[in-house]
C-alpha cells in the first residue's frame, strides 16, 4: 500500500471511509475500476469482530490521475446505503522517537535508574531494601514474647 504514497502528486492510494458493514473488497473494487486499474484493495478487520471491518479501505491505483479522477467523483457519493468519504490516503507515519531505546525515557529513567547521581552517596536498591526489613522483622521477632509466658 505504501508504495504509492510519494508524495502529493504521484500518490496513487486512496482512503474510503463511511463504508456499510456489508461492503468487501469485490463491492470496493467494482465501485473504483471504472476510474482506472487497482492494484490492490485493503479493508482493514475489526479486531473486536472477526466478520466485521472496521468501515474504512484503501484502494490503490496504477496511476496518480486514476486515484484523483476517483476522489473527484466518488467523494460523498452513496454506496451501499451510506455517504463514502474519499480522500488521498496520508503515509503512515513512524512516531517521533518510537524507535528509541526504553532508557531514553524519563519514566523508565525514574523507574529503574539510579537515585542519586551523586557518585560520593552510596546507593541502595529495592531489593536491599526488603533485606532491611526481613532483619528488622526478625529482630522485632527474637524481642517479642512467646504465649506462653
Amino acid at each position: 500500500m505504501t508504495s504509492g504514497m510519494k508524495d502529493n502528486n504521484n500518490r496513487t492510494t486512496i482512503y474510503v471511509g463511511g463504508l456499510d458493514d456489508q461492503v468487501n473488497e469485490q463491492i470496493l473494487h467494482a465501485a473504483f475500476i471504472p476510474f482506472g486499474d487497482i492494484v490492490e484493495i485493503q479493508i482493514p478487520p475489526d479486531p473486536a469482530s472477526h466478520n466485521q471491518h472496521r468501515g474504512f479501505g484503501f484502494v490503490e491505483f496504477e496511476e496518480a490521475s486514476d486515484a484523483q479522477a476517483s476522489i473527484d467523483n466518488m467523494n460523498l457519493s452513496e454506496l451501499y446505503g451510506k455517504v463514502i468519504k474519499v480522500n488521498l490516503a496520508r503515509p503512515i507515519r513512524i512516531k517521533d522517537g518510537s524507535m528509541r531505546a526504553v532508557w531514553s525515557e524519563d519514566a523508565w529513567l525514574q523507574k529503574y535508574a539510579l537515585k542519586s547521581a551523586d557518585p560520593n552517596v552510596p546507593y541502595e536498591s529495592d531489593e536491599n531494601e526488603g533485606d532491611k526489613q526481613q532483619q528488622e522483622g526478625k529482630s522485632d521477632a527474637t524481642q517479642m514474647k512467646s504465649p506462653e509466658q
